[in-house]
């Protein structure tokens, strides 16, 4: 596998990024004085807004990690992408800043970063290529056993892009009854001989040991010749997905899905990092915020200012949602949902849910610990009971703290629920998060909220 050399590709092609970034700006600086041209920039605080900007776009686009499964045409998207995403950033920057850069420098500039953006990539690309297919890096391998996982197995070893070549299977030949598109080479017994002879690298098993018993020697075997030899075991019969062992002592225990989140470091600091960021919105922002749209909902309609309505917390547990009032009172508002033209939205009920802003007073749930940044929506009783009658994986989402923004919101699954479909993929989108969760995926999330607020959510009403 090419795993670790595609890791430290990463951190190589990461490190020559930061490298060429900030060595072409003295490049471009001593080159344009040269020619007498005159450049005046505070140098400090531009390489800051460079990095920043570099840094936003390879988190947000992902393109810094190289996987055996990325095609060129991805490739090439997620490069585009993260081009655009720093040039953005970084013309925004030139454009607030009220120091009068020079044109030529700021060109010049980014245009010779973007070329050594595109060769290295390329040049790790065709680089991996090349040693992926090269013979002396190939290793065999063999499976022992045929039957539909072994099959499967071989499906998903050839269809990868890797160094491994399958040779074929290791069977009684009683227990083979069709035509097989590999060779069946021999029986167990041959299995060492043979890929001692044929210089095989990796044994894979899928037969039981429990049922097959000769398996232990010819993993001994197999170890004794330097093959590795592995196991293969086969729990579809109870669940058709990615498991992830733990180890109690000596004692593996399965489960049914990764959770960065059950490990209480993580959970400490994704709660530092919500209580430091929702202290701030409400110190800087909430405080002058919600005394000025108070007075807007106010001006127009009768109620209260906040909407508070009882929702599913962590662990199924109820909280007290906190929104700003965007409709006008009435008896539907617990058991109706919103939609994209419903007739109780006020006119500035209509601006704060076009622009997120209804959403606000979450971040007082947030600090109170009710919900979190990022995480999972927070539905009404009624749909949670509803929906969880339709989707048999939607109560894992529950798992988590409620967010106030979504890897399923910046993803396009936000805003009323119209069919199944939108529904179950909004808990995929969630389930997901559940399971990849890190800081830097939360950044991800809610820069991409911010993002696409400013360019506008055509699913925001």
């Amino acid at each position: 596998m090419l795993d670790r050399y595609l890791k430290i590709c990463s951190i190589q092609i990461l490190v020559m990024d930061f490298i060429c970034l900030n060595a072409f700006f003295f490049f471009t600086l001593y080159w344009l004085q040269q020619y007498g041209v005159p450049v005046s920039v505070n140098r400090d605080t531009f390489l800051l807004a460079s990095n920043i900007a570099w840094i936003v776009a390879l988190y947000t686009t992902g393109i810094y990690f190289m996987s055996q499964q990325m095609s060129v045409e991805r490739i090439i998207k997620k490069l585009l992408q993260s081009i655009m995403l720093y040039l953005l950033l970084l013309l925004a920057f030139v454009f607030l800043n009220k120091e009068a850069f020079n044109r030529i420098f700021i060109v010049t500039y980014m245009t010779l970063f973007v070329l050594v953006v595109l060769l290295d990539r390329l040049f790790f690309y065709m680089l991996t290529n090349y040693i992926i297919h090269r013979k002396e890096i190939e290793r065999k391998v063999v499976i022992v056993g045929y039957n539909e996982l072994s099959k499967q197995l071989v499906d998903n070893l050839v269809g990868r892009k890797s160094n491994l070549r399958f040779e074929g299977y290791f069977e009684e030949y009683n227990n083979v009854h069709e035509l097989s598109l590999y060779p069946v080479i021999g029986t167990l017994k041959d299995c060492i001989p043979y890929a001692q002879s044929n210089n095989i690298r990796e044994i894979y098993s899928t037969l039981s040991p429990e049922q097959f018993p000769y398996l232990y020697t010819l993993a001994h075997e197999a170890e004794r010749h330097f093959i590795r030899f592995r196991f293969v075991p086969d729990f579809r019969m109870f669940v058709n997905r990615q498991i992830y062992v733990d180890y109690l002592d000596n004692i593996p225990i399965i489960s049914l899905r990764a959770e960065p989140l059950d490990d209480i470091a993580n959970r400490l600091r994704k709660r530092i990092f919500d209580i430091v960021f929702s202290g701030a919105v409400m110190l800087f922002i909430l405080s002058w915020l919600i005394p000025l749209l108070a007075l807007l909902i106010r001006l127009e309609s009768r109620g209260p200012i906040f909407f508070v309505q009882h929702r599913t917390g962590r662990n199924n547990q109820t909280f007290r949602c906190l929104k700003f009032r965007s409709m006008y009172v009435n008896k539907d508002a617990n058991s109706k949902q919103a939609t994209r033209n419903d007739r109780r939205f006020t006119k500035i009920g209509r601006i704060l849910r076009k622009t997120n802003l209804d959403e606000m007073p979450q971040f007082l749930n947030v600090f109170l610990g009710d919900m979190s940044i990022v995480g999972p929506r927070p539905h009404m009783l009624k749909h949670t009971e509803e929906y969880s009658a339709i989707i048999q994986k939607y109560m894992i989402r529950h798992f988590l703290k409620p967010g106030i923004t979504g890897w399923a919101q910046v993803n396009g699954y936000r805003g009323e629920v119209t069919d199944e479909l939108h529904l179950r993929k909004r808990i995929e989108h969630d389930i997901w998060y559940m399971e990849n969760w890190s800081v830097y995926l939360d950044l991800r999330i809610i820069f991409l909220t911010v993002f696409n607020t400013i360019r506008g959510d055509k699913n925001a009403f």
